[in-house]
């Protein structure tokens, strides 16, 4: 099988589904057996899992550490990772490893327990971010929640599992030039 067809059949895979299982650590996943669904997940000749979607949703987790060496062992292509579900956990901030993962186009934090709003800002490097979960999070409760991220995030068609309209872009236009100042521009003076 070449590489195009297992980009091809990875897309149609069902997702890698760690969720409900206790998990407090991401080294857990090694040793953890995955649900299994309708379909099994296909798998390489070395064992890896052709699949880009990995859910870790309502587990325990507070943090991401060795995440990217635990999906490397789990994923054939990690740099494929499309989805990742890491909604009803306990993680207080986004993680700076999901940033690394440039096919990301869905990622699900809702329910965790994010409490800055610019913890948003690392999510802006994903090109292919299309939708984002952060409801449920102490975000939320954040004047302005909604129309920061749009801000931010311009290229989200769907937030918190509602499209994102048109009114939607154009309230977060104005929100953004009624609430962020634009950084002030320092000319140096010559001292004579």
């Amino acid at each position: 099988m070449s590489k195009r067809d297992c980009l091809n059949t990875s897309v149609q895979e069902p997702p890698l589904d760690y969720s409900f299982k206790s998990i407090h650590v991401i080294q857990d996943l090694v040793s953890e057996e995955p649900r299994t669904g309708l379909r099994p997940v296909k798998h390489s000749k070395s064992g890896k899992s052709l699949t880009q979607s990995l859910w870790l949703n309502n587990n325990v987790l507070n943090d991401l550490k060795d995440f990217s060496q635990v999906v490397s062992q789990l994923l054939q292509h990690p740099e494929n990772l499309a989805w990742i579900d890491l909604s009803f956990n306990d993680l207080t901030s986004i993680d700076p490893v999901l940033t690394t993962f440039f096919n990301l186009s869905v990622l699900y934090l809702h329910g965790n327990s994010i409490i800055r709003l610019g913890e948003v800002n690392k999510l802006s490097v994903l090109p292919r971010l299309r939708s984002l979960t952060l409801h449920g999070n102490p975000i939320e409760e954040e004047k302005g929640y909604r129309q920061y991220v749009l801000c931010n995030l311009p290229r989200i068609t769907t937030f918190d599992f509602s499209g994102v309209t048109k009114a939607d872009r154009t309230t977060a236009e104005v929100w953004k030039r009624m609430n962020i100042k634009p950084k002030k521009v320092r000319v140096k003076h010559d001292v004579l």
